[in-house]
């Protein structure tokens, strides 16, 4: 019956993971997908699920980092997003990071496969009607095209809400000068018992590093429409160019901190580092990390090539710039992520104002089991708000300001605060706490997993 179809609007992260939780659910799923009938400005395949930043998940820690503890609760949800980036996954010292083509490629096989999952690859301009499409999710992510992105502030008449996020550059491993480099992860620490050189690390000397950043504060960069101008930058990926606007000393704490390095050629600590992190299983592609940029082309060549180990460095891919849209989630959504004008449409994803991919996915998995529940007229039972997911559903949904509302990455602040105390009766601090976040964290999504 078409009034029991969930129809799902955006193949991305959040988009595959809601109709696979939903699907698994045992409900029908129309997932419109507008490539390769539209494409982006940023999108290289019209594969479902592409990264269009970087190939990494963040640390997959789950004792002491909130993106390492997301990580685990979404494989006690079966996540489809997280079994495959572990079948695609690449070195990456503590982090999980991924062939990016071998993971969109299988995530598009599975829910292809997928008896309940049938996929349109037509774009949709405007948000249907309850009438026409009863059950909706919107996750159209950051790159939301114009037209649909008009009709959803037609609706919610929201301002315009956006932000420029920026992608980095991507190098061919075999015109790195290793005789300049060398491989090492910050103090060592491999990945899944590797040998501690997962990245490769450019040393510049003071000199260097001062001329580089000069380079970067001089260089010709892109410039921006009249109505962009005053759009703010997500800080958990700025353009390098506009860290090194807030300080000569801003990238030695930020992306080219040489802390747990050691040149593996004379033994020396560098003055600064830029690290290289592989981007493919065939180690053929490595990534400049946290070098998004908004540099001209012909910029960006010239000015990377200043760095030690980059003279003859050729470019798979160069950095770009590209506009990002949300909504104001804690004014415009219920508890349900329903738009509270418009309950037929649920919103997933970027575009709820979460940040990152596995952000992304969750959000997307907890809009397809809502949904499904619904559908099937189930009770739906939140996860506590002890739980990395929890946290998030909480933030977009009236944790946060409405009036200050941003993006937001999940971290240990927005989990409810701990109880518990040391054996001197005191709150527990750094290691021990974000400990017991973890550990608290998946207690209570296990129980609510079964």
């Amino acid at each position: 019956m078409t009034d029991k179809v969930l129809h799902i609007i955006g193949g991305g992260l959040a988009g595959t993971e809601a109709a696979w939780q939903a699907a698994q659910a045992g409900c029908q799923v129309m997932l419109h997908e507008m490539r390769p009938h539209r494409k982006t400005d940023v999108h290289q395949t019209d594969g479902l699920a592409e990264l269009v930043c970087s190939n990494s998940f963040r640390s997959d820690d789950k004792t002491q980092n909130a993106v390492g503890v997301l990580h685990e609760e979404m494989r006690m949800l079966s996540s489809i997003i997280m079994e495959q980036a572990g079948l695609s996954s690449v070195p990456a010292g503590g982090a999980l990071a991924v062939d990016r083509d071998i993971f969109s490629s299988q995530v598009t096989k599975a829910l292809e496969a997928h008896p309940l999952i049938s996929i349109d690859r037509q774009e949709i301009t405007s948000l249907p009607s309850p009438d026409d499409w009863p059950h909706v999710i919107v996750a159209t992510g950051p790159l939301t095209s114009g037209a649909l992105a008009e009709s959803i502030s037609q609706l919610t008449g929201e301002a315009d809400l956006a932000f420029f996020d920026a992608i980095a550059p991507i190098i061919h491993f075999d015109s790195i000068n290793t005789d300049i480099a060398w491989f090492q992860s910050r103090y060592d620490k491999g990945t899944n018992g590797g040998n501690g050189k997962d990245y490769i690390n450019c040393p510049l000397t003071e000199d260097q590093s001062h001329g580089f950043i000069a380079n970067l504060l001089e260089g010709e960069k892109i410039s921006f429409k009249e109505f962009e101008e005053n759009t703010p930058y997500f800080d958990g990926c700025m353009p390098i160019e506009v860290m090194a606007e807030r300080g000569a000393q801003t990238l030695r704490f930020g992306p080219m901190k040489p802390v747990g390095l050691t040149n593996a050629h004379d033994g020396s600590r560098p003055y600064a580092v830029v690290q290289l992190r592989q981007d493919n299983k065939l180690g053929t592609l490595f990534n400049m990390v946290g070098f998004q940029t908004k540099l001209k082309y012909a910029e960006q060549v010239r000015i990377f090539r200043t760095i030690p180990g980059l003279e003859t460095a050729e470019f798979a891919r160069l950095g770009g710039l590209h506009r990002n849209t949300f909504i104001n989630a804690p004014r415009l959504l219920d508890e349900q992520l329903r738009l509270k004008s418009a309950p037929h449409l649920r919103f997933a994803g970027q575009i709820t104002g979460v940040e990152g991919y596995v952000e992304s996915a969750a959000i997307g998995g907890m809009a397809g089991r809502m949904a499904a529940a619904e559908i099937q007229n189930r009770q739906w039972e939140p996860p506590s708000e002890y739980t990395a997911h929890g946290a998030l559903l909480r933030h977009i949904t009236g944790g946060a300001m409405a009036d200050s509302f941003q993006p937001m990455n999940v971290n240990f602040g927005l989990f409810s605060p701990l109880t518990e105390t040391n054996e001197k009766g005191r709150r527990l601090r750094g290691r021990d706490r974000k400990m017991a976040y973890a550990s608290r964290a998946l207690k209570y999504m296990d129980e609510w997993a079964v």
